[in-house]
């Protein structure tokens, strides 16, 4: 049910978003202060995040299941580009304009990218090639922050946040690599890129949409808080399994899973009319 008219989303969302960013940054800032449990290396990447439950190599590839389970994010972010290829913008389209187009095609561009960085990463896992895996999921992040902000507050606003947003994002994975190497790592900026589209795009969810089958990126949503919730359950979800697959290889998984729904949303939607 929309609660919120396209006449007063404008006002309504800067308040939303001013509060949920203040809060977002105060709680990336304090979430060590607050009884939290926190690794020791706390704001730097802990050197046990690259202690991964399977370890096995098959084929001569090292940490194997870890390494293929990145295929779905290739075959996903292949297939958003192919409709992102064939789709110019217009009433027929699943994007009126042209800088909606820009934006998915930089989200699965990130996606098929993060095939290959998360590859490279798990194939030898440390900080430096981390530092691969991370970068092109900040494009998606950033791209579909500025999708919801256009599509459900100020069109304009998400066209003109797009760029300084992927910017953003990239700035943050660039910032934490060079402060670990600077021997004094903080991890904080790349929380803040990957957490607060996460209660944006929920907090925006309530606005008026722009196209049919908003109520989609909730399940995008679904399969991604289900993606970090077995990244978080690693060692678990591999004695579980009798040492068959590991919580972070399901990871990957839901992950793309998620970035798919996205994909059928998009082959799905049409342009709304709204009041």
């Amino acid at each position: 049910m929309q609660l919120v008219s396209r006449a007063r989303a404008k006002k309504a969302a800067l308040v939303v978003i001013g509060v949920l960013f203040a809060i977002s940054v105060a709680g990336v800032l304090l979430v060590c202060e607050g009884g939290l449990p926190c690794p020791d290396s706390w704001p730097a990447q802990d050197p046990g995040y690259h202690d991964f439950a399977d370890q096995r190599e098959h084929l001569g590839i090292p940490n194997f299941w870890n390494v293929v389970s990145n295929l779905p994010f290739l075959l996903t972010g292949l297939l958003g580009l192919g409709l992102w290829r064939r789709e110019t913008p217009g009433r027929g389209a699943p994007w009126l304009e042209r800088w909606e187009r820009t934006a998915f095609g930089v989200f699965f561009s990130g996606v098929a990218l993060t095939c290959l960085g998360s590859s490279y990463y798990h194939w030898s896992p440390a900080n430096e090639t981390l530092f691969w895996d991370r970068l092109p999921m900040t494009l998606g992040f950033m791209a579909i922050l500025a999708v919801i902000v256009g599509e459900r507050a100020h069109p304009p606003w998400g066209r003109k946040a797009l760029w300084p947003l992927v910017a953003a994002g990239v700035a943050s994975v660039v910032y934490w690599i060079l402060s670990e190497r600077a021997g004094s790592g903080d991890l904080r900026p790349y929380i803040l890129v990957q957490f607060f589209p996460m209660l944006l795009i929920v907090a925006l969810l309530s606005f008026p949409p722009r196209y049919s089958h908003g109520r989609s990126y909730l399940v995008v949503l679904g399969w991604y808080v289900l993606a970090k919730v077995l990244e978080g359950l690693d060692d678990r979800v591999f004695e579980a399994t009798g040492g068959w697959m590991s919580g972070h290889a399901l990871k990957h998984v839901a992950a793309a899973v998620a970035a798919y729904a996205l994909y059928r949303m998009l082959t799905l939607r049409r342009p709304v009319e709204v009041g």
